[in-house]
């Protein structure tokens, strides 16, 4: 009856669109240029980014060459207050985060790209950075990656 030869299906996992004949991804280690960020930064970014690709596609992780490609660096690390609590003391600080990202697909190049990625926290000012910094990066690092992999997937 009817004929779907030339039509191309795209395949979707939590409706993340992907191209069908896409088998690979690979995510290269995204280093860190950042002056202030902990050396982990990086390290922890690049398996992070890794880990949501793997649960959320079932394409096949691989070291490079991927058909679909994440590669980038940790472009940004600072702390700034934000609000004020007193004429000589910040109520809150602010720890920002940024990433750049080059995205490669290889069966739909219109869809790569290059874009640099930024999220915020908040914490009190009577806290620490080093110790409120773990937790503040898995949150950072969670909105991050879901922002770039909505824009990789979802086209947002």
């Amino acid at each position: 009856m009817f004929s779907l030869q030339g039509c191309k299906i795209k395949y979707s996992l939590n409706g993340a669109s992907i191209p069908p004949e896409a088998k690979t991804i690979s995510v290269g280690f995204f280093t860190n240029n950042t002056s202030l960020g902990a050396p982990s930064l990086s390290q922890r970014f690049t398996e992070k980014l890794r880990d949501v690709v793997s649960s959320q596609t079932a394409l096949g992780l691989v070291r490079q060459n991927g058909d679909l490609q994440f590669e980038g660096y940790v472009a940004d690390y600072n702390v700034s207050p934000v609000a004020i609590a007193s004429t000589d003391l910040a109520g809150k600080n602010r720890l920002t985060i940024s990433v750049s990202v080059k995205y490669t697909n290889k069966f739909e190049v219109s869809k790569s790209f290059e874009q640099t990625f930024t999220r915020f926290a908040d914490y009190l000012s009577t806290e620490s950075i080093s110790a409120k910094e773990p937790e503040l990066v898995i949150e950072i690092y969670r909105q991050l990656t879901e922002d770039i992999f909505n824009k990789a997937f979802n086209n947002w």
